[in-house]
């Protein structure tokens, strides 16, 4: 146990050495801060978006899916590689716009375009509220990492506290040069851990991965395919769709965006990233290959398999090394987070409010507000009960409302107003936000409909209504100047 604890500790410890040296020698205004000075190039900027890839949601959660509900924890393997297509078109753009106007935030995009600071309140607030639950999912996942990791010696509650500290730290200090430095060393460590664990225990314990599979499929007849109801082939779609649609719409992946060099890095990136994301498969065979071997883990303990497998399996040092790695998947996308934030509400709502505030006074509330939003990302770990998973797709739900606005706001012929974006988006997010408070389903609210409907995710269908109410609005909405306004921006 002292010294699977040693390691961890260490690993922190360097993790915290790491964002402090990083801001040696810059400037740290609000542009160095948030986006990096711009300056990152493609390693940099392909480490910051792999943070999407490996978080405590990939490490614990994609491999307590598959202990947990068999063939839907597919999805995770698609929506990524699909997501990095995406990118191949849609971040260049973003990236140019976003250069020419020295845009610092995702909602600052919103308010340039759409020529509306009320809109970029609104895209504020919903990153906000769509970052706490993946907050509270990074949390989580650090609190049953240490506590496992120190063989319950370390209570989660501790674990949350101390990680919650360190990364407070470098991130107001450092910012996301922090993050970059410590995503090299996150993912060359994660990348041998996972790649290792999900070869050798299926080997380890069935012989193969075959037997593995057949072990599996004998015990538990249909569990690695999907149900003809609930997580259906409907559900396993819609929910793809919505997660690519969302996968850059998240406040702290788009300020990654922001730090590229240039917008070739992307395309570069668009080949790269879908290779590196093979590798979450690795991290799904440790999870079926748990649920023969340590049985009896239900509802949120399904995100436990990982270690409690490996506990019985390796030393503690090796114990310590998978700590280490799980601790830097939170520490990384969650110091991201924080920062995200912490800019979208000191630049967005705050300067909204107070037009005549500074930028250092803007900068130094940001990094104030880091604390306060830790503090509140606390408060719901410690008062919530969800898996990993759960707090991650409710997080997309929301998220993805503001894909639609994004998406129109690129076309040369503008025809979304900003009333029909404000609308799509508050129509969208307070569909999400009733199913989520009342706990219900399209299939609990009209038992009627055939059962692929009532499969799908809400957040796909939250996504139907969107477009429709900001494509209606702005078709009663729509006025001369919306036309003016995109003819002096081709021409500028």
């Amino acid at each position: 146990m002292a010294v699977s604890l040693l390691i961890v500790g260490a690993f922190l410890i360097f993790s915290l050495f790491l964002g402090l040296k990083a801001k040696r020698g810059k400037d740290m205004d609000l542009e160095q801060w948030t986006v990096g000075g711009r300056g990152f190039g493609t390693m940099f900027v392909f480490l910051l978006m792999a943070g999407e890839i490996y978080t405590t949601f990939t490490f614990l959660g994609g491999s307590g899916w598959a202990y947990g509900k068999g063939g839907p924890a597919l999805y995770i393997l698609v929506y990524g590689t699909l997501a990095y297509v995406l990118s191949y078109w849609l971040l260049p753009p973003i990236w140019t716009y976003a250069k020419e106007k020295n845009l610092m935030s995702q909602s600052d995009f919103f308010v340039s375009k759409y020529k509306s600071p009320m809109l970029g309140v609104l895209v504020s607030l919903v990153g906000i509220a769509a970052l706490i639950p993946y907050l509270v999912l990074q949390l989580k996942g650090l609190g049953i990492i240490v506590s496992e990791a120190s063989y319950g010696a370390i209570s989660p509650v501790i674990s949350v506290w101390i990680g919650l500290i360190t990364v407070t730290v470098y991130v107001m200090l450092s910012g996301i040069h922090g993050s970059a430095w410590t995503a090299v060393v996150k993912d060359l460590l994660i990348l041998v851990i996972v790649v290792f664990l999900g070869i050798y225990l299926p080997i380890h314990y069935y012989g193969g991965f075959q037997p593995m599979f057949e072990s599996i499929e004998a015990a538990k007849p249909g569990f690695l395919t999907l149900p003809d109801s609930g997580m259906s082939i409907s559900w396993f779609i819609s929910t793809i769709i919505l997660t690519v649609f969302g996968y850059y719409m998240w406040p702290h992946t788009f300020a990654s965006a922001y730090t590229a060099q240039n917008a070739k890095v992307f395309k570069k990136n668009a080949f790269l990233m879908p290779l590196y994301s093979v590798v979450l498969i690795f991290v799904l065979f440790v999870g079926f290959a748990a649920i023969l071997k340590v049985p009896g883990l239900k509802g949120a303990d399904g995100d436990l398999s990982l270690f409690r497998l490996s506990m019985q399996t390796f030393d503690p040092w090796m114990i310590g090394l998978i700590g280490a790695a799980g601790l830097l998947t939170a520490l990384v996308p969650g110091s991201m987070m924080l920062m995200a934030a912490a800019t979208l509400f000191a630049k967005n709502v705050y300067k909204a409010a107070v037009p005549s505030a500074t930028d250092q006074q803007v900068a130094k509330l940001a990094k104030y507000l880091v604390p306060v939003i830790a503090l509140i990302a606390a408060f719901f770990t410690f008062n919530g009960g969800n898996t990993i998973v759960t707090l991650l797709l409710m997080g997309y739900s929301l998220v993805t409302q503001l894909f639609p606005a994004l998406l129109f706001s690129l076309f040369r012929s503008r025809f979304v107003t900003k009333q029909g974006a404000m609308a799509g988006i508050i129509a969208g997010v307070s569909i999400v936000a009733y199913t989520t408070l009342a706990g219900t389903t399209i299939g609990g609210l009209f038992p009627a409909l055939p059962q692929p409907v009532k499969d799908l995710n809400i957040g796909i269908a939250a996504l139907f209504f969107n477009v429709i109410f900001m494509l209606g609005v702005s078709a009663l909405t729509r006025s001369s100047h919306v036309n003016k306004a995109a003819d002096e921006e081709k021409t500028a």
